[in-house]
């Protein structure tokens, strides 16, 4: 298992956000949910397949890092896992290839 091959996350201080997200606004389209959180989305430079994504929150921002070339539906479902993770949304779990490793 390489340190490639899970979701990894962080927690949001306490403060960062003031909006309060709901699993109802993870619904929303992808752009729209970015926009309204202020979320930056980045590419990766990792090009390992097993690496899906990585949310970097610092005081006052969440940057979520995906792989470039990552299929459409994998980085809408682990972009909104990272987002339900960090902002402590409760969510249905990932299948258990995916995993979350907190750093």
């Amino acid at each position: 298992m390489s340190r490639f091959d899970r979701v990894q996350t962080s927690t949001l201080p306490l403060g960062v956000s003031q909006v309060v997200l709901t699993p109802e606004l993870l619904d929303a389209p992808l752009p729209d949910l970015f926009a309204e959180l202020d979320i930056t989305l980045d590419e990766s430079s990792i090009a390992d397949p097993n690496f899906t994504g990585a949310a970097v929150v610092t005081r006052d921002r969440v940057v979520l890092s995906m792989r470039s070339g990552q299929p459409d539906w994998e980085r809408d479902v682990v972009a909104r896992a990272l987002l339900g993770r960090v902002l402590n949304v409760p969510l249905s779990p990932l299948p258990e290839l995916y995993r979350f490793t907190e750093v």
